[in-house]
């Protein structure tokens, strides 16, 4: 199968529909398919306006344009060299990966549709406040009825693109990882009992990710707790870093925080050999990938209720799903409190590994193919 990938974003760019994009194509093109990424990001040397790399197997076409801050967007050439891709690779499927700003990736499935071409449509983004409103606007074009199979990373998420395309069938491809890259290291010589209660995020330092309000947690945390109980590293780089190193300090948590910027992979799977729990604050979280690894290595996932991260924590057994700050700060002190809890949660967490295997990941992808072919009509 010819499969074509369109999204806005896509590595050197960093982040989890960058990272999921990527690896997804990447694992389709293991398993046989022919692989194509269409997408406005710029390549490392600044390679656009059509030029292919050929990555892991994956053919990845820059159709970007140079602009201010490298922004993933080309207004003025994208459209035609979208269309023009369609017509030389004549892709068996199209699968657009859409967040609530990507109008190259809209820009790609309206061409699509309009070519009668497979259509998969994948949202990794929570529409919270856009949905309502858009759907309104949704009703009186085009997108009303869109000719495409329409999926969203968690179930959370397809709810939300169910309000905005009034009640259609919206499946899940969700994100997937490899679990034996993640699996649990053995474990530390630190007994679980020993020094402080060692926390870790791992995230873009964007608004959207709430880093700030993070360190204001900890810090109400650390308020009940005795000196010393707490420890806090934030992995990740951003707009917001020179930011939240000043909350950091204006908090007093210099012995506390810990701000190493961007980790590898492999950095953050060291990272959490030693680790507790792993604070996952954003409210908008769609599915929740850096927290999934999190989970999957074996650390308790403290979340706010209501994003993808309910689709692999249970609350009260393999974390905690809160209502709010206040709640996650709670949530800290117990575990730093009653080591017994944390030990337990953490046994579980190491024995019993969650689901989104790529396998898994895969056969959502394949069925929504399938689904995206009837819809089209015949003869796609």
């Amino acid at each position: 199968m010819r499969v074509v990938h369109v999204s806005d974003c896509f590595a050197p760019r960093t982040g989890g529909i960058e990272t999921q994009v990527g690896d997804l194509a990447r694992h389709q093109a293991a398993a046989g398919h022919e692989v194509h990424v269409l997408t406005a990001t710029l390549g490392e040397g600044g390679e656009r306006g059509g030029v292919v790399d050929v990555e892991d197997g994956v053919h990845v076409h820059r159709l970007g344009a140079r602009l201010p801050f490298d922004l993933p967007v080309n207004p003025l050439a994208g459209p035609r060299l979208l269309r023009d891709a369609y017509t030389d690779l004549r892709p068996d499927v199209v699968h657009v990966h859409a967040g609530v700003l990507s109008p190259f990736a809209f820009d790609g499935a309206r061409l699509a549709m309009a070519a009668g071409l497979p259509t998969a449509v994948t949202w990794h983004c929570m529409l919270d406040g856009v949905a309502a409103p858009a759907a309104h606007l949704v009703a009186r074009t085009r997108w009303s009825r869109p000719r495409a199979a329409l999926s969203a990373v968690s179930s959370a998420a397809a709810e939300r693109v169910r309000e905005l395309f009034a009640g259609a069938d919206v499946a899940v491809v969700p994100n997937g990882i490899d679990a034996d890259r993640w699996a649990p290291a053995p474990a530390s010589a630190r007994a679980e009992d020993d020094g402080p209660l060692r926390l870790v995020a791992t995230m873009r330092l964007a608004p959207r990710k709430r880093a700030v309000p993070l360190v204001e947690v900890v810090a109400a945390a650390a308020r009940r707790l005795p000196p010393g109980a707490l420890h806090l590293t934030v992995a990740g780089d951003g707009p917001l870093r020179d930011a939240l190193s000043a909350r950091v300090r204006a908090l007093g948590l210099d012995d506390v925080v810990e701000l190493p910027g961007r980790l590898s992979r492999d950095e953050v799977r060291a990272a959490y050999v030693d680790a507790d729990v792993f604070l996952a604050p954003a409210r908008l979280e769609a599915f929740g990938i850096a927290a999934l690894e999190a989970r999957t290595a074996g650390l308790v996932v403290l979340a706010h209720t209501g994003t993808g991260i309910g689709e692999f924590v249970t609350d009260g057994l393999d974390g905690f799903l809160v209502a709010d700050d206040a709640e996650m700060a709670t949530a800290v002190v117990l575990l730093a409190q009653d080591r017994a809890l944390l030990a337990r949660m953490r046994a579980h967490n190491r024995a019993v590994r969650p689901a989104f295997a790529w396998a898994d990941v895969l056969a959502a992808a394949d069925a929504e193919y399938a689904r995206a072919a009837v819809l089209a009509g015949p003869g796609s």
